[in-house]
């Protein structure tokens, strides 16, 4: 694992070229939760062991709070 996805927890690569499957928007990173989340689906996607799991089945509803 190199020092960036040490640091960010995926590859900033990865992140370019992964959209939500639902709405084929663009996913932000968010660390402190080791999740990438879709404003516009409202779902936070899990990342875990590094590998994220693009399931709507696992992803996590956004509260009204984490949306703004």
């Amino acid at each position: 694992m190199g020092e960036t996805e040490r640091h960010f927890g995926i590859d900033p690569k990865l992140l370019e070229m992964l959209a939500c499957p639902l709405t084929k928007g663009p996913l932000r990173w968010r660390a402190e939760r080791s999740e990438l989340v879709s404003r516009s689906a409202r779902l936070a996607y899990p990342v875990r062991d590094g590998i994220p799991i693009m399931l709507p089945s696992e992803a996590r509803r956004l509260t009204d709070d984490e949306e703004n």
